[in-house]
Formats: structure tokens, sequence, C-alpha cells
């Protein structure tokens, strides 16, 4: 029988790999690495050692190169995002393990964005907009569509939702900001999340919900990043079950308000001709006449209607009603949808450029042409087999 090999790693560092990776119990941890709980608790009271075998659960389980068990030393933690999410009753917020490792994945990627840009000689430049709480949303709002360069006639020009999100994430992508598309979040954990740095900021949009609710949150994070406040949201609206501090209220409020703001600005929501039909504060719109509004501005049903109800054109009774609906139907067409996914093929270099973004993915092939990295390191990075490489290049339109 071949001799044990244990592993001497440092207990403080086996408790920061399992909390970090979002398991908070030990039992949680165990349960992931297919380990005895018992054994995981006494290696992280410094009472013996895993085995190399049993260290290699652990990585997997967790997410994390075997090489990070043995620094000298605790790392820094590398995700100072606040938790701006809802907290229904009184149950503690907490981000689950794949949420983590969306948030780990974003910072590398944008630390390998930055690698990438000083090999080719850039250098991003500064985000220079900015906002702060006490300002009117509606004026942020435009001051966003200024800068992105968006007219009524530019989103009247998007053939449906798909190119309306697109058409918005290509004009932040210009700013020089990183979108990236969370491919492991549940729709019910987060909608986004922001990383807010002064170069190469980050915006993070949960690729599980609808498209126009990814386009509201993109927008709804772009707020984030001209508060400079790194973090991770939901968009809902019902603060009043929450029992999160008033500051943290306000953020998610003022960012919801710039992302409508921005999105159905003020005077063009109110200057179309279906406002007629409904003077003065309306307890019924037809269904017909919200989607024609979300259709024209790209946004979803329920987005309509908030604004409506924000700008005094119906209830908040209403608004409640409509929701309720709303996430029904939503709830039966996802059911829909995931039957059907089951018989579908995957399109892997379009989920690629996709959920990286054409910025991401056109720095790492320009490397790859320049002879700065090997096809197997840009598949790697791509997160695909080399021969989809090519048709990556097509999609991103890289020469």
């Amino acid at each position: 029988m071949a001799k044990r090999v244990d592993a001497l790693v440092k207990k403080e560092l086996l408790v920061w790999a399992r909390t970090s990776a979002g398991y908070q119990t030990v039992e949680e941890g165990a349960s992931a690495a297919k380990v005895a709980p018992e054994k995981l608790a006494k290696w992280e009271n410094g009472e013996g050692h895993p085995s190399v075998p049993q260290l290699r659960k652990l990585a997997d389980a967790y997410k994390r190169p075997l090489a990070v068990f043995y620094l000298a030393e605790v790392p820094e933690n590398f995700m100072p995002l606040r938790d701006l999410r809802r907290l229904p009753g009184v149950e503690m917020r907490r981000m689950s393990p794949n949420l983590q490792l969306e948030i780990r994945r974003a910072y590398q990627r944008r630390a390998l964005a930055l690698e990438l840009m000083a090999d080719l000689g850039d250098r991003p430049s500064a985000f220079k907009l900015s906002a702060t709480t006490r300002e009117d949303p509606e004026i942020v709002g435009g001051r966003v569509r200024s800068a992105l360069e968006i007219t009524l006639n530019s989103q009247r020009s998007w053939n449906g939702a798909r190119e309306s999100w697109r058409g918005w994430r290509e004009r932040i992508e210009s700013l020089g900001v990183l979108i990236f598309q969370a491919t492991r979040i549940e729709t019910e954990e987060a909608s986004g999340f922001a990383i807010a740095d002064e170069e190469l900021p980050v915006l993070v949009v949960n690729r599980a919900d609808p498209v126009t609710r990814r386009t509201f949150t993109l927008l709804h994070e772009f707020a984030h990043l001209l508060t400079r406040v790194s973090s991770v949201s939901d968009i809902s609206d019902r603060f009043l079950e929450d029992r999160r501090p008033p500051e943290e209220q306000a953020i998610e409020v003022f960012c919801n308000a710039v992302a409508a703001a921005a999105l159905m600005p003020r005077a063009d929501f109110l200057a179309h001709p279906l406002m007629a039909r409904y003077p003065g504060v309306s307890i019924h719109w037809a269904d017909e006449h919200i989607q024609e509004l979300a259709t024209l501005f790209g946004v979803s049903r329920e987005a309509v209607v908030r604004r409506l109800v924000t700008l005094g054109r119906t209830t908040n009774d209403f608004y409640v009603a409509k929701r309720a609906q709303y996430i029904e139907e939503y709830r039966q067409a996802r059911e829909r949808q995931l039957q059907q996914s089951k018989d579908m093929k995957r399109n892997m270099p379009r989920e690629t450029v996709s959920n990286l973004g054409v910025p991401l993915v056109s720095m790492i092939l320009s490397n790859y042409h320049n002879e700065r990295l090997s096809i197997s390191e840009v598949s790697g990075y791509l997160g695909i087999k080399t021969k989809h490489i090519s048709k990556v290049e097509q999609l991103a339109k890289v020469s």
C-alpha cells in the first residue's frame, strides 16, 4: 500500500478557502467536497492535515487552484462588494458559492484585460462620469443618454429587445466599461453586480434573466458606477419589506430611478400618443398598450408600469396586480424554455462572445495575433475548444 502523503497546509487557509467560496459552515464545505464533516472540522482546527487527494477535493469544491492552499498567509479579500439585495423578512443575506465564483471571475477577467492592454501598449482611459444620490434621477438619466449618445430615434431603430440590449451594451462598452454575463447565478439571488474601479470598471448581468430585465439591470449597475459603489444588487422596488440601512435603500432607489429615466425619458414617455387615451391617473391600462410602450423603449412590461406609477399615470395597486401577473407568466414561460433548451444544441462561440463581451475577446485575440499568446492560452482564457476560435473571431469582428 502506498504511503499516505499529508498536505501540510495552514488551518487558517482551509477556513478562508471554504468561507470565501460561499460555504459558511463546515457541513456545507464538507458536503461540497464529499468529505466527512468531522474530518474537515479537525483539519480546520489544526488537528491533523488532509492528504493530497483530499486537498484536491477541497480545491475542486472551492474552485481554487491547489497552490493557493500553500500560501504563507491568508490573501486579503479582493471582493469589496456591498450587498444591496433586498432582505426578505429577517433572513440573513448571504452570497452563494456560485455568486462568489462569478465575482471572483469578474475580478480575474478585469485583471487579465489590464494585463493584455499593457502587452498591447494600451492604457485604459479613466471613467469620469459621476453622480450622487442627492441629484435628481431624471437629470442624471438624461446625462447618461447624452454620454452614450442615445436618442429616441436610436431606440426606435433597434429591432426588438435583444437588439436594444446589444445597443445599450455596446454604447456603455465604448466608454471603457467591461460587461460580462454571469451564467451560474439563480434569478432569485441577484440581478447583477458592479465593480466601480476608476479604470476598466466592470458590470455583470445575470444571463438567466429575460433580456428586457437584463437591459434594466445593465443601466441600474451603470448607475452604481456613477456613484462609485461596488455592489451586488437586485432591481426590485419592494423596499418597504427591507430591513437594510436607509442609506443602502437610498442607493438602490436612486439607481432604479436613474435606469428608468435613462431608458424611458420623461418627456419622450409622456409625449407618446397613447398617453392621450389614459388622461390623469388611470387605474387600468390595456395589456397591448403596455406592450407597445415596452417594445418602443426596449424594456419589460413591469418597467413600463413602474414608470407610469412614478410619473403619476397609474396607481401602485395597478402596478402590484400587473407585477404578480407578469411573474406568473414569466414562470410559465421559463418552464417551457427550460424544457425546450434540453433539446437545443449550444452555440459555444456565440455564448463566449456574449458572456465575455467583444472588448475582452478582442484583446485576447489581438495578443494572439501579435504572438504574445499561444492558441492553448487563448482557448483557456475564452473557455472553449480551439476549433471554435475562428468562429469567435468572426463574431467579435476582430481583424
